[in-house]
């Protein structure tokens, strides 16, 4: 029998918003969401350190397109902190959407980041609101653990991944994401984007047959 390699505590999983909302049936659907699930759990069990995020938003959340008057869902807005994006309303503090996929195993995980909770700005990354400036803690918490490489998985590629991967990258960290653990929303060509940003900045893009 193969010794499962498993990876040591200087190096973290973390799991990018693999919410019902983003699932199939959710408020913002992520085509093919709930089928990286059992490749997270997978993926978990090579993992010492392993950490959840989850999109943590109140009702009047400045993100939702219902926030803005005559605003649809996916147009786009000026912030503060520069070009929104607007959402359907999704991941409702307290809601069902707003809870992991039923099947994702959470009760390993060495922490939980929740982001968005601030009315007033939203946050893709893990490590940061999107004005770049207010962290969520995760940053903190990793160098606190002496842990300099992350490989990340979720929802989605193109926006939540994404930001978390290149605010990695900035933290100088060794970030690696697992594609076949993700998925993507690909508005007006972000998963591209995202994709072609990720690799000129040294993240490593790779599937979980890499591990």
């Amino acid at each position: 029998m193969v010794k499962m390699t498993v990876f040591k505590d200087n190096t973290a999983l973390i799991l990018i918003d693999i919410q019902n909302d983003f699932c199939p049936g959710g408020a913002l659907e992520v085509g093919e969401g709930n089928e990286i699930v059992e490749v997270a759990n997978k993926l978990q069990e090579k993992f010492r350190v392993k950490i959840a995020t989850q999109d943590w938003h109140p009702p009047n959340h400045t993100s939702f397109a219902s926030n803005h008057l005559e605003k649809l869902p996916f147009s786009t807005t000026e912030m503060f902190y520069g070009t929104q994006v607007l959402w359907p309303d999704h991941c409702i503090q307290g809601k069902k959407g707003a809870e992991f996929h039923p099947k994702l195993i959470t009760k390993s995980t060495d922490l939980i980041i929740r982001k968005g909770f601030r009315t007033e700005i939203d946050s893709y990354s893990a490590f940061f609101d999107n004005d770049h400036k207010t962290p969520t803690g995760l940053g903190g918490y990793l160098k606190a653990r002496g842990i300099n490489s992350i490989y990340l998985c979720g929802l989605a590629l193109d926006f939540c991944v994404y930001f978390s991967a290149i605010d990695g990258i900035n933290l100088d960290l060794e970030v690696n994401v697992i594609k076949d653990a993700c998925r993507a929303i690909d508005l007006d060509g972000s998963l591209e984007m995202a994709i072609n940003d990720m690799k000129n900045k040294g993240v490593n893009l790779i599937t979980s047959n890499d591990l």
